[in-house]
């Protein structure tokens, strides 16, 4: 498909989106940023790969300082000064208008880890987002009908991390990086109109592994802003701090950001996923049973404890993480055991001194709303003394204790299952026991399967989780699959995705990644 210029194609399906959001100056601006970029992002990623080979030597991450003795972050805008409960979720359309109109303070529409990249969702996506941003959104299912209410969040969006490749657009024999296409594309369709309205281009950063990293993005848009005529510093960012690395460098973070960076999120499934990735090779850095790795746990405590203080230190805002339940219909009892949950995490949350916090249904955003407020009378906690505690780099690195149990084994075996045989079906949010999750999960789940079946790790009943007695445990949950199910194309290619997850003689990086070659070799989209 030739969309009119010789050096970038497009290698899909004509898609009903496409000639509304691939515009010829779209493209134009695509393939400028890729020229401009690219070259500098596969450095970078070779930086994480020369890394990772320290790292499986036995090397450690130390803390990073910033060399500059004078220096400050620009002012947060005043619409994004108050973050109290933020909600996130794909970037359909039902999802979008529900949570836009939820009282949540923003709204992170996102590209990434609960969205299944399909040509037709990715795009979808885009539309979808230009239309909130011009208030023109509805949709209708069942005879109901969606609508914006005159207020709404504010909208904040979430690109592809920068390992991640769009593989529908070629330039040359290059896939674009997702993280330039999804920026790109949101970024010149939407930012003027979004000022003119008295806000801004707004984005969440995923997966920064350090400064460098975010020098890189600090590079595009200072870029993609003097190439649309934008004044400088419009785009405002929020860093993830959801990498083990990045938590050693938060302050050189901040700084090659600090004409854009508004505040950090602790992002907690990503970080575990990256504790357990980073030191795959580190029998002493092995986790417990996934269910077990709360934020209260000290490794996780001093990671919160560290985002937050070097937020306030230098003026901007820490938000807390993912409150993942989602009401259960049905049961009372259950459903206000959940909800109670919410309550507990976001109380921990704000008396630890976070400005406020994520919730991925907007049943529950009113709860946790209350937690905070109850603590928090002001729109955020920049004001507050901040803690002098020195946090050390055996606290962040120093691991989980507990067991590993038979239970806790197929649990990570059926989520892994059930969650990707639903992403190839188009879905990357995807409730699983009342839970609403997203990528990160089966990134813990499969890495911890890799981890303790290469190692051999006692379990709780005393036996070692060999190669056989990891298949004794698969096959029983395979029996519990209903049959229906294993006559699934899907399902039987999420089985064979997490045999070879599992199964690899090397840890293999991302999950998603893998599986982003059968989404689109396999057409599933």
């Amino acid at each position: 498909m030739s969309l009119g210029l010789k050096e970038l194609q497009i290698d899909a399906t004509p898609n009903a989106h496409a000639s509304k959001i691939l515009s010829p100056d779209v493209l134009q601006f695509l393939l400028t940023l890729h020229k401009e970029f690219n070259e500098r992002r596969l450095f970078l990623l070779r930086e994480r790969e020369r890394q990772q080979q320290d790292f499986n030597r036995g090397v450690f991450p130390k803390f990073k300082t910033v060399a500059a003795k004078s220096w400050k972050v620009t002012a947060i805008p005043l619409d994004l000064q108050q973050r109290t409960v933020e909600i996130t979720g794909p970037a359909d359309r039902k999802m979008i208008i529900n949570a836009l109109n939820s009282e949540a303070n923003t709204f992170m529409v996102d590209l990434e880890d609960s969205l299944s990249p399909t040509w037709h969702n990715v795009l979808q996506g885009q539309q979808n987002i230009f239309d909130a941003v011009r208030g023109k959104i509805d949709y209708e299912e069942n005879g109901k009908s969606y609508r914006l209410k005159e207020e709404t969040a504010v909208l904040i969006v979430r690109p592809r991390g920068l390992h991640l490749q769009e593989s529908h657009v070629l330039i040359g024999e290059d896939e674009i990086a997702a993280s330039l296409f999804d920026f790109g594309i949101f970024f010149f369709k939407n930012a003027k109109h979004l000022l003119s309205k008295g806000t801004g281009p707004y984005l969440y950063l995923p997966k920064l592994e350090d400064a460098a990293e975010a020098a890189w993005w600090a590079e595009v848009f200072h870029f993609s802003e003097r190439h649309i005529g934008l004044p400088p510093e419009s785009i405002k960012a929020t860093v993830l701090a959801e990498t083990i690395t990045a938590s050693f460098q938060l302050a050189p973070i901040i700084f090659e950001l600090r004409n854009y960076i508004v505040g950090i999120n602790c992002g907690r499934w990503d970080y575990i996923f990256s504790y357990i990735k980073k030191f795959h090779s580190q029998e002493d850095c092995m986790l417990p049973d996934r269910n077990t790795v709360l934020m209260s746990s000290p490794f996780m405590e001093a990671y919160t404890s560290l985002v937050i203080q070097t937020c306030h230190r230098h003026g901007i805002l820490a938000i807390g993480g993912m409150a993942a339940q989602i009401p259960i219909k049905g049961d009372d009892a259950r459903n206000d055991i959940a909800f109670e949950k919410v309550r507990l995490d976001k109380v921990r949350e704000v008396q630890a001194g976070h400005d406020g916090t994520w919730v991925a249904h907007p049943a529950m955003v009113a709860v946790a709303r209350e937690a905070f407020e109850s603590y928090m009378t002001t729109a955020n906690q920049l004001q507050k003394p901040i803690s002098n505690r020195v946090i050390t780099e055996h606290e962040l690195l120093q691991a989980n204790l507990g067991e590993v149990t038979a239970a806790g084994v197929m649990d990570n075996i059926h989520l892994s299952i059930t969650y990707l045989s639903r992403w190839l079906k188009g879905q990357g949010a995807v409730a699983i026991n009342h839970l609403m999750e997203d990528a990160a999960t089966v990134e813990i789940a499969r890495a911890q399967l890799w981890q303790w079946r290469r190692n051999h790790v006692f379990m709780a009943d005393g036996q070692r989780l060999t190669a056989q007695h990891y298949k004794e445990l698969k096959e029983q949950v395979l029996q519990k699959i209903p049959a229906v199910d294993l006559l699934d194309t899907h399902t039987n290619t999420a089985i064979a995705l997490l045999e070879e997850l599992v199964t690899a003689r090397e840890f293999i990086p991302f999950a998603i990644s893998l599986a982003y070659k059968k989404l689109t070799d396999e057409k599933f989209n």
